[in-house]
């Protein structure tokens, strides 16, 4: 079997698994307190993703003062299942970031003075649109994840929790 056909096969696996209800995580109620510092029980749960939508986007400055780190953009799993899920991740993070983008150059074209950076706040009040029905509605990300809104950069970001997944570890 080619290289391909392995991973397409492994991604639907993944996606038929996860779809089917038969990878769980334990629900809030089923989890441990936290030992970990700065990291709630809750935020080491996992939580669903499927289909499941968000319009939460963190400071990116603020996120990276609270332990996270940029997440990286590449797929570096060798495991079949594990890859299907780092691309799934990775993907949504993209296409997050693309509507961003669209939703900023839209907003730069119809701007008659010249358009100026967003902070967080005009970030999440004109192009999130938080609560709003035409606001953008990001892909659920993992528990150990959240979207960051980069200020300097003028770009959405994913930002990873290591802690969280050392929390999600010690409850097991």
């Amino acid at each position: 079997m080619k290289m391909s056909a392995r991973v397409s096969l492994s991604l639907l696996l993944g996606v038929m698994l996860t779809s089917l209800g038969c990878i769980e995580g334990k629900t809030t109620s089923e989890t441990a307190e936290s030992t970990t510092a700065g990291v709630t029980a809750e935020d080491a749960t996992p939580r669903e993703t499927i289909d499941k939508k968000t319009q939460k986007v963190l400071n990116l400055k603020e996120a990276l003062a609270h332990g996270g780190v940029l997440a990286s953009t590449k797929i570096e799993e060798t495991n079949p299942l594990m890859q299907s899920a780092a691309a799934y991740r990775t993907t949504v993070a993209k296409v997050g970031a693309m509507a961003v983008k669209h939703a900023i150059d839209i907003r730069n074209a119809q701007s008659i003075n010249d358009p100026k950076p967003l902070t967080h706040d005009q970030f999440m009040t004109e192009i999130v649109k938080k609560g709003q029905p035409d606001g953008i509605q990001f892909a659920m990300l993992p528990y150990y994840q959240e979207y960051a809104w980069d200020e300097d950069g003028q770009q959405l970001v994913v930002v990873d929790f290591p802690a969280r997944k050392e929390e999600r570890e010690k409850q097991r």
